[in-house]
């Protein structure tokens, strides 16, 4: 079974399990707060300032060299632990030092990112802290990890399954997966988009010197699962005169940028962006794309494709459950092949009446189903109920920690 998140907190006061101070929350598995990486990373920078507001005590476990210099808000607490910075060791090092300072700490409950955090549960356990884990994407599906790798993050999600209290899944197929495979239910959470005040053309303009509609755009890391080689080998194809805009990268040596480099070396029509912090001008560039290509395959719901539809992006996608699951009928779909990518492409951006109804659509579906105030209500309703359970049946409530 997955349990969707209600759209209302109602009435009921969200922590009534709690009594004296205010109830604390670690936040662990993310590079920290504020941080710009991914879709973990978009969700603290909004659930932090969240649960402060609302009377939580926030500690997002963070990396150090990872976060922004920015104005922490009250009742967010940085902390931050120690891990090794490798590619292959940086989750697992972190999520152990994080899990470990978490024990000793004893929040009212820890809010998990990441199966592969699901072998150090049993530290939080043994401490009677109660965990909702946010399960991600099927990791261990991803091309970009090596065999023994994908290995680890599948026993990370058995341990996971093994010891959350309460599972959170972004997507109704990832949830089918984890009831299918792992015996688990799941809280179907998903990710939210920002509604830009304007669509900000100026920006685009000024950066870019492209007018709204003309261009088409990418948002993602260079990664296999993400089909980006297959979006550059589509821009060959196409006419050198479309603009085509870019917003992602990878490391120098990386098969993948090194060839995004050379396409852009030899057409001017083809704008390499890099990682951009600027959510400002991201959505600028969503909402001014004539076409927005989304081509992630194993991640879920993608943050990156709800702020497309928030911000009204015209969306050609790969075909897969996981994005037809989010479009339902506001987006057209590809396959993974360079040539059909190139027809869907330049099809839909010399179709102005196709575009604008894509556009409406993917705004109003947006909005129904994958608005932060939903998400982040959602969240607090799951942390509450498992951390007041948990509270009750330790005979905890009603005593100071």
């Amino acid at each position: 079974m997955v349990r969707v998140f209600e759209r209302a907190a109602g009435e009921h006061d969200l922590k009534s399990h709690f009594s004296g101070e205010c109830p604390r929350v670690a936040v662990i598995g993310t590079r920290g707060f504020p941080s710009y990486y991914g879709g973990f990373e978009t969700l603290v920078r909004r659930l932090a300032p969240y649960l402060a507001e609302r009377g939580w005590e926030v500690d997002v476990y963070s990396r150090p060299g990872h976060v922004v210099d920015e104005k922490i808000p009250p009742g967010v607490t940085q902390r931050f632990t120690h891990g090794v910075e490798s590619t292959s060791a940086s989750t697992l090092s972190y999520g152990l030092t994080a899990c470990a300072d978490a024990a000793r700490r004893k929040p009212d409950v820890a809010l998990v990112m990441n199966v592969a955090n699901g072998y150090f549960l049993p530290l939080l356990k043994a401490r009677g802290i109660p965990v909702v884990l946010n399960v991600d994407g099927l990791e261990w599906e991803r091309e970009k990890w090596s065999t023994p790798a994908k290995r680890v993050f599948r026993a990370g999600a058995t341990m996971s399954a093994k010891f959350a209290d309460t599972l959170v899944a972004d997507s109704l197929e990832i949830g089918r997966h984890w009831r299918e495979n792992f015996q688990r239910d799941t809280t179907f959470i998903p990710y939210g988009g920002d509604v830009p005040d304007s669509p900000n053309a100026h920006r685009v303009r000024e950066r870019l010197g492209l007018e709204p509609g003309s261009y088409v755009l990418a948002v993602a890391r260079f990664v296999p699962e993400n089909t980006m080689q297959e979006f550059f080998d589509a821009v060959r194809l196409m006419d050198s005169s479309i603009p085509v805009v870019v917003a992602g990268s990878a490391s120098p040596d990386d098969p993948i940028q090194r060839a995004a480099a050379a396409l852009a070396a030899k057409r001017s029509n083809v704008h390499l962006l890099g990682h951009l912090r600027d959510d400002e001008l991201l959505h600028a560039l969503w909402s001014n794309a004539g076409v927005y290509f989304h081509g992630h395959s194993v991640g879920g719901t993608n943050p990156a494709l709800v702020q497309a539809m928030a911000c009204g992006a015209p969306v050609v996608a790969r075909d897969t459950v996981f994005n037809r699951e989010v479009l339902g009928d506001a987006g057209a779909f590809t396959s993974v092949n360079a040539r059909n990518i190139s027809d869907r492409l330049t099809e839909l951006l010399s179709d102005a009446g196709r575009r604008a109804s894509l556009s409406s659509a993917a705004r109003d579906r947006g909005d129904e189903h994958y608005s932060w105030e939903q998400v982040l209500g959602a969240y607090e309703r799951c942390i509450s109920e498992v951390a007041g359970s948990c509270l009750a049946l330790s005979g905890r409530h009603g005593e100071s920690r």
